[in-house]
C-alpha cells in the first residue's frame, strides 16, 4: 500500500526526479526564523523522520537563523543520501534585529555560494534559487539580469548545479531564462492567492517545477472558514486540503511545507492521500476565484 508521499507523485527538479511531497527547513530556526531553535535536538529528529518517511527535496537558506537551519541539516543528513536534492535559496541577508534586507550583488551572492557550501558540508550546491528582494513581501518588476549573469557564473564554476528564480515576476522569469536554465519558480501561490496561475501553466508546458510557499498565507476570514469547513467534512486538516489542492492544481508544482513537529511532518505528508471529491473542489476554487475578483 503506497504512503501518501508515494501518491503525491514525482517530477523533475533539474537532472534529478524527486517528490512532490518535500519539506521546507525555515521553521527550524528560532522565532522569527532568526537565532537556535527552542530544542536542537527535535529540529534534528524532524529532518531525519523526514528523509526516512521518503522526502527527497528539502529546501532551506543560509539566512534562515542566519546559518542555524543549514548546520542542523548537515548535522542530522551528512554524509547525504545519493537521492536526496537540497535547495537553497541566497539575495538576502538579516540584520542584528532579524530584519530581512537584499543581498544581490554579485560580492553578496558569491559569498552566499559559499557560505551556503560550508555551512551545508557540499561541494556543489544542488539548486541555488535567487530570492528577489525588489520588495521582500512580493514581487515586483526591475531587473535581475545582473544577479543572474553571477548566479550563471557560480554554476560555470562547478559550485551550483542547477539555478532557480524566487519572489519574480513572469517577466524576471523570462530575463532569468534569456541568461541561464531556471529550473523552478518559487513564489506564494495558493488557494487564495492565485496571482501565478498562468504563470504555473506555463512553466508546466516547458517542463519547469513550480514551488509554492506559504500555501496557508494570505487568506481572509471568510476564506479561511471556507477551507476549515471542507477539511471539517473530509475529516482532515486545513492544511491537509490546501495541500492537496496544490498537488492536484498542477502535476509540475512540488510542495515544501515547513514544521518542527514529526507529527505535523507526517500530517503534511499524509496529504497525498486525500482525495478531493468535485464537490469540494468546486467550492475551494471559487475561494481563488474570489481573491481574483478582490483584486
Amino acid at each position: 500500500m503506497k504512503t501518501g508521499i508515494e501518491k503525491s507523485g514525482s517530477y523533475k527538479l533539474g537532472s534529478r526526479s524527486v517528490r512532490r511531497l518535500g519539506y521546507g527547513a525555515m521553521q527550524l530556526a528560532g522565532p522569527g526564523v532568526f537565532g537556535p531553535p527552542k530544542d536542537p535536538k527535535a529540529a534534528l529528529a524532524v529532518l531525519r523522520e523526514a528523509v526516512e518517511s521518503g522526502v527527497n527535496h528539502i529546501d532551506t537558506a543560509d539566512f534562515y537563523g542566519p546559518h542555524i537551519t543549514n548546520q542542523l541539516i548537515r548535522e542530522a543528513l551528512s554524509p547525504y543520501r545519493d537521492d536526496l536534492l537540497v535547495g537553497t535559496k541566497i539575495g538576502a541577508r538579516r540584520d542584528a534585529d532579524g530584519g530581512w534586507l537584499p543581498a544581490a550583488s554579485p560580492q553578496e551572492l558569491t559569498q552566499a555560494v559559499h557560505d551556503n557550501l560550508r555551512n551545508l558540508g557540499r561541494d556543489v550546491l544542488d539548486v541555488v534559487n535567487f530570492r528577489c528582494m525588489l520588495n521582500a513581501h512580493h514581487p515586483v518588476e526591475g531587473s535581475i539580469e545582473e544577479a543572474m549573469s553571477t548566479l550563471a557564473e557560480l554554476q560555470h564554476q562547478g559550485l551550483v548545479r542547477h539555478i532557480g528564480v524566487s519572489n519574480v515576476t513572469a517577466a524576471q522569469v523570462a530575463q532569468a531564462r534569456r541568461i541561464a536554465e531556471i529550473v523552478c519558480v518559487q513564489n506564494q501561490f495558493n488557494l487564495a492567492h492565485r496571482a501565478d496561475d498562468a504563470l504555473v501553466d506555463g512553466l508546466l508546458r516547458d517542463g519547469i517545477a513550480y514551488v509554492p510557499f506559504f500555501p496557508l498565507g494570505g487568506f481572509t476570514r471568510l476564506q479561511s472558514d471556507t477551507l476549515t469547513g471542507i477539511a471539517r467534512q473530509l475529516g482532515a486538516s486545513p492544511m491537509q486540503v490546501a495541500l492537496a489542492w496544490l498537488l492536484r492544481r498542477a502535476p509540475n508544482i512540488l510542495l515544501i511545507p515547513g514544521t518542527s513537529s514529526t507529527i505535523h511532518l507526517h500530517e503534511n505528508l499524509a496529504a497525498g492521500e486525500l482525495v478531493l471529491p468535485e464537490d469540494a473542489l468546486v467550492v475551494l476554487d471559487a475561494v481563488g476565484q474570489q481573491s481574483q475578483l478582490g483584486h
